[in-house]
């Protein structure tokens, strides 16, 4: 690994260019539905597991416990979740969708699928398969 800094060639530098340009998209489109990227992990985790807690949410979508705690509370404003006891602990909740929340799903998907396409669309499909590969390796090590 080289010790110079070439930014053309910096990891950060490609991979920050890269998703800047995907979550300017995404939350653009997600604006014209209300919501914005910063509540997406959430409803992610949600659609794929409700009646998790808080904490099972911020580790699996790896975000902050009290950026999570804040989601939430937006999210429970808007009427899609709501928490409920923890038959189990008397200090947390068990989190939610509303009828609302899971209607959603069909509506919002298509938009990451368009952006993730239009993201990868300068490449053949081998090398998506190989870029996510990559990603996925990188993230699971995060």
């Amino acid at each position: 690994m080289s010790t110079t800094f070439d930014r053309q060639e910096s990891f950060g530098w490609l991979i920050n260019v890269v998703a800047n340009k995907a979550a300017k998209t995404f939350d653009t489109e997600l604006k014209k539905h209300g919501l914005s990227i910063a509540l997406w992990p959430t409803l992610m985790c949600l659609w794929e597991e409700e009646g998790v807690t808080q904490r099972d949410i911020a580790k699996k979508s790896k975000v902050e416990s009290s950026t999570t705690t804040r989601t939430l509370d937006k999210l429970e404003k808007l009427g899609l979740v709501e928490r409920r006891d923890d038959p189990s602990s008397r200090r947390s909740f068990r989190i939610y969708l509303t009828d609302k929340g899971r209607a959603l799903k069909d509506e919002l998907i298509p938009i990451p699928v368009a952006v993730n396409n239009m993201m990868l669309s300068s490449l053949d499909s081998d090398e998506q398969k190989v870029l996510i590969t990559l990603l996925k390796k990188m993230v699971d090590d995060v």
